[in-house]
């Protein structure tokens, strides 16, 4: 009898591109591409902690690369990735909150929420999906998008508009870009203790809310997500596209 394989984990001679790469989950994610193989470019606006964080991966002997970017800036973005060689995995970390209520809402927070997690991931998703087609390469393109793009949240009606609008230029993605074998997938986690999430976390009435609704009975860490960004960038989930994978901790099981 035959039996059959385990699909690899291993990234072995793939180039990555994690945005959002110098802390929380970007960096967990470019750790996590590392440790399985691939070479990656972390990219960031903040020059001097995304050098940091490059020269901590580098000193584990992995393969690392800075590229200072704001993906908030298609034009700049879409150039520079034009200009450079196709990248076989993307995980777009890259993100941005501002919470208020929705009576209170300002237009200036709900465009700068939708320049980087709706826009600007939209079109660093065109871009690196374009140089694969061109190329004739498959592909994983992963973003880091979130529960709340499954439910609501309170004082997050702009950030919970951002990332569903996420989940659905996803599905229409990986519509398009099956054929060239290119899957296009989000992760979506709890809360997760990062710099991005320090002010929920310390708001005792906010810290109340997150605990009786993760049904784990704990706020995620970083690491909670390394092995869904590997899962999905390697050949073990070359069957899946179009979808998100929950790492909620059961919030939405409700």
């Amino acid at each position: 009898m035959k039996l059959p394989r385990t699909p690899t984990f291993s990234l072995d001679g793939k180039r990555a591109l994690v945005t959002g790469g110098s802390s929380g989950i970007g960096l967990g994610a470019a750790v996590a591409l590392a440790e399985a193989g691939a070479e990656v470019t972390l990219a960031a606006r903040r020059a001097e902690t995304l050098e940091q964080a490059v020269a901590a991966l580098r000193a584990q002997g992995w393969a690392a690369l800075a590229l200072p970017l704001d993906i908030a800036d298609i034009e700049t973005t879409g150039a520079c990735l034009a200009a450079t060689e196709p990248f076989d995995i993307l995980v777009n970390s890259a993100g941005l909150a501002r919470h208020s209520a929705a009576t209170d809402t300002i237009a200036s927070d709900f465009d700068a929420v939708m320049d980087v997690n709706l826009r600007g991931a939209y079109f660093l998703l065109q871009a690196v999906g374009k140089r694969l087609i061109e190329a004739g390469k498959p592909g994983s393109l992963i973003t880091i998008s979130s529960q709340m793009a499954h439910v609501g949240g309170v004082d997050r009606a702009a950030y919970c508009g951002s990332k569903h609008a996420v989940e659905g230029f996803t599905k229409a993605m990986a519509i398009e870009w099956g054929p060239h074998r290119i899957r296009v997938n989000t992760i979506c986690p709890t809360f997760v203790r990062t710099p991005l999430t320090e002010p929920t976390f310390a708001d005792p009435e906010r810290v109340a809310w997150i605990e009786e609704k993760i049904k784990l009975g704990r706020v995620a860490e970083v690491e909670d997500l390394m092995g869904a960004v590997t899962f999905l960038a390697s050949d073990a989930a070359a069957m899946i596209t179009g979808t998100s994978l929950l790492v909620d901790g059961g919030w939405t099981a409700d």
